[in-house]
């Protein structure tokens, strides 16, 4: 997920020497509809994953064929609707996300690109959660990553040697996931895969089954991508683009963070699943506690690298040397990531209680930190507190949120240990 998420910062990197302040915004404001698309993919990933596992240790082939199945026409569903709205109404999106008539042909480059190259992100997202799920971890590792820094060189080749400009950063982006499932490809073809499409009977049950596991996941995408969208917002009555460009360095940075988070989850997710289905409740606990354990590690590195290297990540995204920007951003840095260790704790507790199918919980916990409880904080603290309400609505929503989950963690929702 961290190779993963270098799809974005790499695109703000470079974008941002390339194209200017401009550029950056434009980025900034299309950025959810990437986070949509991706978020699809893991959720129909995921949710799917998640179901084959169970079935796979509890002996049940033929049925985990058909859960694959249902996976991949989900895919193709889902992204037949993004290709028409691509084709159909990438300007309309533009229009609805903001961009006025500096940034507009930008934006819309990157959006419609992004809508028609929505395929490849929804199956690659497929193959990556049920190889990872089939025993093959590092393959699948192997690919995200090998995908990811395509997508570093052939940003730099487009942008700088070739002089594309956005259609050359998004083309970057959409070409990164033709490489991602040639790498998995061995996989299939040489047949160590216990996954097939099979002829079967549509099945809404089943349809449910898989979307419901893997709604965590689509809203923790989805909502990094609202969270942006309002505070774009709000940053653009407040401050204009420039506010907007400030936020672009936090929000990318914040997609980097987020992506090692769910890391963890998805590392730790066919593991507990495959244990849940055996009955292994111990294992299952056990893996919570370390990945609980590995998370607030991590958080005390990526705050601390944050808060020492403000200024230099900043001035990284700064190419014009633009002063309110930096002191936007520096301020924004410090005051933003004090989320990262419930931030993480939110996401993890979603993907363990959705990998136990018991994602009541897991939906609640992702619902809360994504659109119940963010937006109207967003707008409080802003309203009260002006910039550094916005940087301070983020870490109060998720230590709310933490507290939720500790909640249900503590009062039974161990019931998920017992069930089997």
């Amino acid at each position: 997920m961290l190779g993963l998420s270098c799809y974005i910062l790499a695109d703000t990197f470079f974008v941002a020497n390339a194209l200017g302040s401009r550029g950056l915004t434009a980025l900034n404001l299309a950025i959810p509809i990437y986070s949509f698309v991706h978020g699809c993919g893991l959720m129909i990933g995921m949710g799917g994953g998640i179901r084959f596992a169970i079935r796979k240790y509890q002996g049940e082939r033929r049925e985990s064929d058909v859960i694959f199945s249902h996976a991949v026409g989900l895919a193709v569903g889902f992204a037949a609707c993004f290709l028409l709205a691509g084709l159909l109404l990438s300007g309309r999106i533009v229009a609805l996300l903001g961009a006025d008539r500096s940034i507009f042909d930008m934006t819309r480059i990157y959006v419609r690109m992004v809508l028609l190259f929505s395929p490849l992100f929804l199956l690659n997202n497929v193959l990556l959660a049920f190889v990872r799920n089939d025993g093959a971890p590092q393959r699948s590792m192997a690919a995200m990553v090998g995908g990811s820094l395509s997508n570093v060189v052939l940003d730099y080749v487009f942008l700088f040697p070739c002089r594309m400009g956005m259609f050359g950063a998004v083309l970057a982006t959409g070409l990164a996931p033709v490489v991602s499932m040639l790498i998995l490809s061995p996989h299939m073809l040489r047949r160590r895969n216990t996954f097939h499409l099979v002829r079967c009977r549509w099945s809404r049950a089943m349809t449910a089954g898989i979307l419901s596991g893997g709604v965590p996941s689509l809203i923790t995408e989805v909502s990094a991508g609202v969270v942006i969208l309002v505070f774009n917002g709000i940053l653009l009555a407040m401050q204009g683009n420039v506010g907007v460009a400030a936020y672009g360095v936090i929000a990318n940075l914040s997609l980097v963070v987020t992506a090692i988070y769910t890391g963890i989850g998805q590392g730790i997710q066919p593991i507990i699943s495959s244990s849940f289905g055996a009955g292994n409740r111990e294992d299952v606990r056990k893996l919570l506690q370390y990945a609980l354990t590995a998370m607030l590690l991590l958080s005390a590195v990526l705050y601390g690298a944050v808060w020492f290297g403000a200024s230099p990540i900043a001035a990284a995204f700064n190419s014009e040397g633009d002063r309110l920007l930096q002191a936007f951003a520096e301020e924004g840095l410090k005051l933003y990531f004090i989320a990262c260790p419930f931030a993480g704790f939110n996401i993890i507790l979603a993907v363990y209680f959705a990998a136990t199918e018991y994602a009541h919980p897991a939906r609640i916990i992702s619902l809360l930190r994504g659109f119940v409880l963010i937006l109207p904080m967003a707008f409080a603290l802003s309203a009260g507190f002006g910039m550094t309400g916005v940087w301070c609505a983020v870490p109060v929503t998720e230590a709310l949120v933490a507290g939720v989950g500790a909640l249900y963690w503590s009062r039974g929702d161990r019931q998920t240990l017992v069930r089997t």
